[in-house]
């Protein structure tokens, strides 16, 4: 990661330590320890929206080429804890889903263009999302975040608007140069090395629609699971909500937390988000701080094993390779 990475992720953490501080460490910590054994069953319900980004992801790939479902589960666990738990500003998880998939049979561009199209998809859901989640807001009578969500979903509408345009008309590869700049990872060189390829198998998937659609409609089903793990968290933190204010949080909430995406694990904004959007709907800020700390627990439960999922997976692909080197040195000696 470069120094720029590095620099907001400092930032972020400054942030998350100051929310904290500031709003009482005691109390954040009180209510966080009334969930209790709750923690793994809040966890677990994040499965539910793992499988259906995975199916989503799946639907995108040409029939010779598609990976199994429990290869794809695997594949985005992995990306995900990637994405949690490292300084990778969302670029690491990424990647490393689309290595793996390749190391499992599935063409490079292939491998790259459904990695590319399926993160197309969940920005487009998730805009519908959080338009669905103003309409909530709207309708309950809350009108004072509306004005900021809106200006924060016309700037992302616009840069989804030009990474789709990029795709569309063949810049791929400039767009990965601003990876490596941000992200500082070499191994991102690979798919810049095959961008015609890439570029080309991004089209193909494109040019299905049906395909598209039904990817779309996973990933928002992907989102709403989510309503349900804010819902359960809320219930464990002895402060239940309605399902529509755990939709408000989790739907303005998420949206904070993608355009917060250079930071890593979007550190300190995901907490000064749900306080926001928390104390509209009358959660007090140790509860709503309590709320993205149990996503951080998630983060560490699911995402530790994943990270170790990960070298693993790795480890077995390297291993024989300097095996055989190793041989071959000992033969030359």
């Amino acid at each position: 990661m470069r120094t720029s990475g590095y620099l907001l992720f400092v930032g972020g953490l400054a942030l998350f330590i100051f929310l904290i501080g500031y709003h009482g460490l005691g109390d954040v910590m009180v209510a966080l320890t009334v969930a209790g054994w709750g923690l793994v069953w809040i966890s677990l319900s994040h499965s539910a929206a793992l499988i259906a980004d995975s199916i989503a992801w799946q639907g995108l790939f040409y029939y010779e080429n598609r990976p199994s479902l429990r290869v794809l589960v695997w594949a985005r666990w992995i990306g995900e804890s990637i994405n949690g738990l490292l300084p990778a500003m969302q670029v690491g998880g990424d990647l490393a889903k689309t290595r793996l998939i390749i190391h499992q049979g599935v063409p490079g561009p292939v491998s790259g263009a459904s990695v590319v199209a399926g993160l197309t998809v969940g920005v487009v859901t998730q805009m519908v999302f959080t338009l669905m989640g103003v309409v909530l807001l709207l309708s309950s009578g809350i009108h004072d975040a509306v004005t900021i969500v809106l200006i924060g979903l016309g700037i992302m509408t616009l840069l989804v608007t030009g990474f789709c345009l990029a795709q569309r008309f063949g810049m791929f590869s400039a767009l990965v140069r601003v990876f490596v700049h941000f992200g500082g990872n070499r191994d991102w060189q690979y798919l810049v090395g095959g961008a015609v390829a890439l570029d080309n198998a991004i089209r193909n998937i494109y040019s299905n629609r049906a395909a598209l659609l039904r990817a779309g409609v996973w990933h928002l089903c992907g989102w709403i699971a989510g309503v349900g793990e804010v819902w359960l968290a809320l219930y464990f933190l002895g402060a239940p909500v309605t399902v529509a204010n755990a939709f408000l949080l989790e739907s303005l909430g998420q949206a904070i937390r993608s355009a917060a995406f250079f930071v890593p694990g979007a550190l300190g904004v995901q907490e000064g988000g749900l306080i926001i959007i928390g104390g509209l709907i009358g959660l007090g800020p140790e509860v709503s701080l309590a709320l993205s700390l149990t996503k951080r627990v998630r983060d560490l439960l699911l995402g530790l094993p994943g990270l170790i999922a990960w070298q693993i997976a790795e480890g077995r692909r390297l291993w024989p390779a300097k095996q055989k080197a190793h041989r071959k040195f000992v033969l030359k000696k």
